[in-house]
This record gives structure tokens, sequence and C-alpha cells, in this order.
């Protein structure tokens, strides 16, 4: 879980950089902007629900392994 854990961090810290640096740096129109922004959050959202999906699946597939051996 610690990995994961990080791994969200560095992913959530990371995009809010980018984003501030985006806002700041951007040489387009405050609704061009918006909309590039809005489409990278999604993005990292969907990122992120596929790496928790892959996660809870591996932690299912061990914990059925063990509850297989105790049985």
């Amino acid at each position: 879980m610690d990995r994961m854990g990080n791994f969200l961090t560095g992913l959530v810290l990371g995009a809010a950089v980018g984003a501030g640096l985006a806002v700041l740096m951007a040489p387009m129109s405050g609704n061009e902007l918006k909309s590039r922004l809005k489409a990278r959050v999604n993005s990292i959202q969907q990122e992120v629900q596929r790496a928790a999906d892959e996660r809870r699946a591996e932690l299912e597939a061990q914990l059925a392994h063990l509850r297989a051996e105790t049985e």
C-alpha cells in the first residue's frame, strides 16, 4: 500500500505543478486553457482509476490465494 500511496501522491503533486505552470506560461485564451486542463485532469483521473483497479485485482488475488492455503 505504501508504494501505491507514494505513486498517487507523486501523481497528484505532478499534476498540480503541471497545471500551475500551464496557467502561468500558456499563451492561449482562458477558455482554451480551461478545456485543455479539464481534459488533462480527466486523463489523470482515468489513469489513477486504472492503477487502483489493477492494484485491487492484485490484492484480491493474493487474498484468494491466502484463503485457499488456510482451507
